[in-house]
C-alpha cells in the first residue's frame, strides 16, 4: 500500500502541541484476529471503547489505506446508518457511556513498500508502528495516550510460517484441517497502538533463560532466519546483560515470561521496543568476525540494551503525545550510553557520543530544521525522530545527572516510573519527579525542553604574572533558530579545574559550576603559577566552548590533562584551530600538532582505543561548521596536508604502532578492539604519508583479515588512494559477501565515503548496479545517504551530487517517504556554502518541492529548507 501522496499545492495543516486535548474515547480492550496473508490480509478487530468526559462527539477511529469489509456496533453488525468514512478515518456515532465496537478490513503486507504497518519482508510478514502505523493494520485511536490491553489470534499457512508471535505471552496455539495453524497471544499491560508487533515466518530460535532479582524466569529468544542463527550469540548475550545492567543501576525487572527479539532485512529503524515482541533491522542484530566490525558489534549490544530497556522508558512508562518524543527517547539513550560505558571504555564511549552529536545534532540546530527536544508542531511525526530528540534529548537527561548525582537521579527516576507505571506521561512530568524526590527547583533548567540552538559559552581566564588569584569570566549566548528569535540563558552544568602551566599539577579540585545568568566571574586563590583551563569536563554540558587558549594551552592538556574527555578535547580543539587557520590561509604551522600527536603516541600509559580517538584529525563536515562559508575543496586541501605532515614526520611511530597491533586472533574485548581501532589509524597515516609501499602493505592486511574490522580498514585505505590494489580488492570484497546483504551495505558504503576524485562518478554508476535498489532502507542509506555526508564529493563544484541526490530521494519517496525525508538534511544546510553552491542545492530542493505526489514527510523537510 502506497502512502497518500499530496500536492505541495495543498499543504496539511500542522500539529500544534498547544492544540493537545485529551482523547474522546478510550478502549480499554482490543482483541484483533488476522487471517494472514502477504496478498490479502483480513484483520478483525474488537474495541471495547468508553466516552473520556462529558461529551456528545462520535468515535474516531484512524485509517489509513484500508479496505472496510464491515462495521458492527453492540454485537449487531451491518450498522450501516451508525457509521461513515471521513477520508481514511472511521466514524462511528455512538450514545451512552460505553460500547463494544467491531470492524473487518483487508490489507494487501506485499504491496507496502512504506514498511508501516503490516509488511511483507524476506518472505516473512512483520509489523511497524511507530508513530502512526497501526492505523494501517486496522481502524484505531491511533495516538500514544490510549492504552488498552491485547489480545491476539493470528491464523496462516502452517508450512509458509510456521512461527507466529505477537506481544504479551503465549496464551494458546494449535493445527486446522487445511493446513493452516493459529495462534494466541496476550499482553496483560495496557500499551499504545504504536507498540504493537506480529511477526510470521520461517524463523528459527537461538534461545536462553533469564532469571530476574526476584526469581522469576523469563524464556529468552532471537529469532532469525535458519542460515544467520550462528551470527545472534552476541546480541543474546547483550540482551541478558543488559536486563541485569537495568535491575542493577534503575532496580527495573523485565515483567512477562518471554522476550522475543526478530530480526528483518527491511526496517526503516534501527529497531523497535514492541512489549514482548522487538523487531530489528537485521544489522542490529547479526555478527561474526568475519562480517561484522567491531562497531557493529558495539552498536548490536547498545541497540539491544536500548530496545530492552524501552520496555520501563517508554513501555511501561509511554509518551501522553508524540511532542513528549524525548521523553522516552532521549532518557532511554542515556540509559543504553551508561550501559555502553559499563562494559568497556566509559572515556571512549564519551567521545564517540560527542563526535555523534557533533556530526549529526549541532549542525541541525544550527540549520533550517532546528527544534526543541520538546517541538511545538509538525506535519508528520516521524520527521522528528532526529539527533535532537534522541542524542541531545540524551544530553538533557545527563545534565540533570550530572546537577543531582547519581543517587538522586535515581531517587528521582524511581519517583517517576512508580507514580506513572502504567499511563502515558510528558517531559514535565519528569522533570517535577526530580524537583519532588531532592527538593531542589528546575523551572529555568525546563528551557531546555523548549528552546533550540546549541548555546555558546566564552572562558576567559586571566592571571597576573607572580599574582595568586585567577580570575575567569564566563558568558553565555543561545543564537537564533527559525521561530525563536530571542533566547533567554540556560542552565549550563559546566566541569571546571585548573593545572599548572610550568608543572602541569592540578590547582585545586574538580569544581561543578552551574553558569544560569548570561555571564558570571569566577575567582581561583592561591594560584602559585600561571594557570591552564580544562572546561566542561567530560562534556558536562552540550555547548559549544571559545577559551582564550593559546595552541600551547592546548598542546599542554592533550599531554597532562586528567580527564580523558578534556585531554581528547585539546587535543582535537589544537587540531581544529589550525585547520581553520589553514583553510584561511592557504597555509598552516603543523609543528604544535605534529608534537602533540607525537607525545600522546608515545605514552604508554594510554588506553590504546583512546589513543586511536585522539589523534584523529576532526571531519570534513565538522571542520565546515567552524566557518562562516563552507569551502570544501580548501577543506579538503587543508586537511590532507595535516594528514600528510603527521603522517611523515612520524612514519616511524605509525610503523611501531601497526607492528605492536598485528598479532592475535580475533577476540572481542576492550584491550583487542583498541588494538584494531590504533591499526586502522596508523595505516591511515602511513597512506596519506605517501610511503610507496602503502598499497601492498593495505592488500596484505586485506587479504589476511581473520576480522571484518581489519578487512573493511585496509580496503577503506585503498579506496581512498591511488593504488592499483584498489580494483582488486573490492572485487574481492563483492565476489566474496555478494550473497550477504549486511557486508554488501559496507561494499557501496566504503565507496560512497571515498575521498578520490571521481567518487560522484562512480556512486552514480553504482546507483546503477545489480544489486543496488531503493526498495531496502539499509541499502538506500549505504549508497545515497553515505554519499551525502560526503562533503568533499557531494559537493563537488560541478553540481552533480546534488542532481543525483534530488533524482534519488524523489524516487524513494514515492516507495518510502519516511527514509526519504531523514537523508534529505545535508541539501538543506545551502544557505552554509558560497553562491555557485547555494544556488545549486536550491535547485536540487525545488526540483524536490515540484515532483508530483510528494509526500507530506519530503514536504515538511523541503518546505523547512528553503525557508530556514
Amino acid at each position: 500500500m502506497a502512502d497518500a501522496l499530496r500536492s505541495p499545492d495543498q499543504p496539511p495543516a500542522p500539529i500544534l502541541r498547544s492544540d493537545y486535548r485529551a482523547p474522546d474515547w478510550q478502549v480499554s480492550e482490543i482483541a484483533l484476529d488476522f487471517d494472514l496473508d502477504p496478498a490479502r490480509t483480513v484483520v478483525r478487530a474488537k474495541l471495547h471503547v468508553t466516552r473520556n468526559g462529558d461529551h456528545d462527539r462520535p468515535l474516531r477511529l484512524d485509517g489509513d489505506g484500508l479496505q472496510p469489509l464491515s462495521v458492527g456496533i453492540d454485537g449487531v453488525a451491518g450498522s450501516n446508518d451508525r457509521w461513515r468514512m471521513d477520508g481514511d478515518a472511521l466514524v462511528v456515532d455512538l450514545d451512552g457511556k460505553a460500547h463494544v465496537v467491531e470492524t473487518e478490513v483487508a490489507i494487501a503486507p506485499e504491496r507496502n513498500t512504506q514498511l508501516m504497518g503490516l509488511y511483507a519482508s524476506g518472505g516473512n510478514l512483520c509489523t511497524q508502528c511507530e508513530a502512526e502505523g497501526f492505523r494501517r493494520i486496522t481502524f484505531f485511536p491511533d495516538r500514544p495516550d490510549v492504552l488498552a490491553r491485547y489480545s491476539v489470534r493470528m491464523t496462516a499457512d502452517k508450512a509458509r510460517f510456521p512461527v507466529l508471535l505477537a506481544n504479551g505471552d503465549p496464551i494458546a496455539h494449535g493445527d486446522l484441517e487445511d493446513g493452516c495453524h493459529w495462534a494466541e497471544w496476550h499482553d496483560p499491560f495496557p500499551k499504545p497502538s504504536y507498540l504493537f508487533a506480529l511477526v510470521a515466518g520461517d524463523l528459527v530460535a537461538n534461545r536462553a533463560t533469564f532469571v530476574t532479582a526476584s526469581g522469576r524466569e523469563v524464556q529468552l529468544a532471537i529469532w532469525v532466519r535458519e542460515k544467520d542463527l550462528a551470527k545472534t550469540d552476541h546480541a543474546l548475550d547483550a540482551l541478558k546483560t543488559s536486563m541485569a545492567w537495568d535491575e542493577r543501576v534503575y532496580g527495573r525487572e523485565y515483567d512477562l515470561d518471554v522476550f522475543n527479539i526478530v530480526a528483518v532485512d527491511d526496517f526503516n529503524f534501527g529497531a523497535m521496543e514492541n512489549k514482548g515482541l522487538n523487531i530489528f533491522n537485521s544489522r542490529y542484530i547479526l555478527a561474526d568476525p568475519d562480517t561484522a566490525t567491531d562497531h557493529d558489534y558495539d552498536a548490536i549490544a547498545a541497540v539491544v540494551a536500548h530496545e530492552y530497556f524501552h520496555n520501563w522508558s517508554g513501555n511501561r512508562v509511554t509518551c501522553r503525545d508524540w511532542f513528549q518524543l524525548s521523553l522516552k527517547e532521549g532518557f532511554t539513550v542515556f540509559r543504553d550510553q551508561g550501559f555502553s560505558a559499563d562494559q568497556g571504555s566509559a572515556a571512549v564511549k564519551r567521545i564517540e557520543d560527542v563526535r555523534s552529536l557533533r556530526a549529526a545534532q549541532f549542525p541541525e540546530d544550527a540549520g533550517p530544521l532546528a527544534h526543541p527536544i520538546r517541538p511545538d508542531s509538525y506535519l508528520e511525526i516521524s520527521n522528528f525522530y532526529t539527533a535532537t530528540i534522541y542524542n541531545k534529548g540524551a544530553e538533557v537527561v545527563r545534565m540533570l545527572h550530572t546537577i543531582l548525582g547519581p543517587q538522586r537521579f535515581r531517587a528521582g527516576t524511581d519517583l517517576y516510573f512508580d507514580r506513572f507505571d502504567g499511563t502515558a506521561a510528558t517531559c514535565e512530568d519528569f522533570v517535577a519527579s526530580m524537583e519532588e524526590a531532592n527538593g531542589v527547583d528546575l523551572a529555568q533548567f525546563r528551557r531546555w525542553y523548549s528552546q533550540a540552538g546549541t548555546p555558546r559559552v566564552t572562558a576567559t581566564l586571566e592571571h597576573e604574572p607572580g599574582g595568586g588569584t585567577a580570575t575567569l569570566h564566563l558568558a553565555q549566548a543561545v543564537p537564533p533558530t527559525p521561530g525563536q528569535p530571542h533566547k533567554l540563558p540556560m542552565v549550563l552544568p559546566l566541569k571546571l579545574r585548573l593545572f599548572g602551566g610550568n608543572t602541569g599539577r592540578p590547582l585545586g579540585d574538580e569544581q561543578l559550576v552551574l553558569l544560569s545568568d548570561a555571564e558570571a566571574t569566577l575567582r581561583f586563590e592561591a594560584v602559585t603559577e600561571r594557570p591552564v583551563l580544562s572546561i566542561n569536563r567530560g562534556f558536562s554540558a552540550p555547548v559549544i566552548v571559545d577559551t582564550n587558549r593559546t595552541p600551547a594551552d592546548l598542546a599542554f592538556l592533550s599531554g597532562h590533562d586528567d580527564d580523558p574527555f578534556a585531554r581528547y578535547e585539546a587535543m582535537q580543539q589544537l587540531m581544529l584551530d589550525t585547520l581553520v587557520a589553514s583553510v584561511a590561509s592557504g597555509r598552516g604551522d603543523h609543528g604544535a600538532v605534529v608534537d602533540a600527536v607525537r607525545e600522546t603516541l608515545r605514552n604508554p600509559e594510554l588506553d590504546r582505543a583512546f589513543v586511536a580517538e585522539a589523534v584523529l584529525l576532526p571531519s570534513d563536515n565538522f571542520i565546515g561548521d567552524q566557518l562562516p562559508i563552507v569551502d570544501p575543496d580548501a577543506i579538503f586541501r587543508a586537511r590532507e596536508a595535516l594528514r600528510r605532515d603527521i603522517g611523515r614526520a612520524l612514519e616511524r611511530d605509525w610503523r611501531q604502532a601497526y607492528e605492536d597491533t598485528r598479532n592475535g586472533a580475533f577476540e572481542y574485548s576492550p584491550e583487542a578492539k583498541g588494538k584494531r581501532r590504533l591499526k586502522t589509524v596508523a595505516l591511515g597515516y602511513l597512506a596519506a604519508s605517501g610511503a610507496p609501499d602503502i598499497g601492498e602493505l593495505a592488500f596484505a592486511q586485506f587479504e589476511q583479515a581473520d576480522n571484518m574490522t581489519d578487512r573493511q580498514g585496509a580496503l577503506m585505505t585503498l579506496v581512498n588512494g591511488p593504488w592499483d590494489q584498489r580494483v582488486a580488492a573490492l572485487d574481492i570484497f563483492y565476489n566474496r559477501y555478494r550473497d550477504n546483504p549486511l557486508v554488501l551495505d559496507k561494499w557501496f558504503s566504503t565507496q560512497a565515503l571515498s575521498t578520490r576524485d571521481d567518487t560522484p562518478e562512480r556512486v552514480e554508476e553504482l546507483a546503477g548496479h545489480r544489486d543496488f535498489t531503493l526498495a531496502n532502507p539499509n541499502r538506500a542509506r549505504a549508497l545515497v545517504g553515505a554519499f551525502g555526508v560526503n562533503q568533499r564529493a557531494f559537493h563537488a563544484a560541478d553540481g552533480r551530487g546534488y542532481r543525483f541526490f534530488a533524482q534519488q530521494l524523489i524516487a524513494l519517496d514515492r516507495l518510502n517517504p519516511q527514509t526519504a525525508a531523514k537523508m534529505m538534511p545535508p541539501l538543506g544546510r545551502w544557505r552554509r556554502f558560497d553562491p555557485a553552491r547555494q544556488q545549486a542545492m536550491r535547485a536540487a530542493l525545488e526540483q524536490i518541492l515540484a515532483s508530483p505526489g510528494l509526500s507530506k514527510d519530503m514536504l515538511e523537510q523541503v518546505s523547512k529548507s528553503l525557508a530556514g
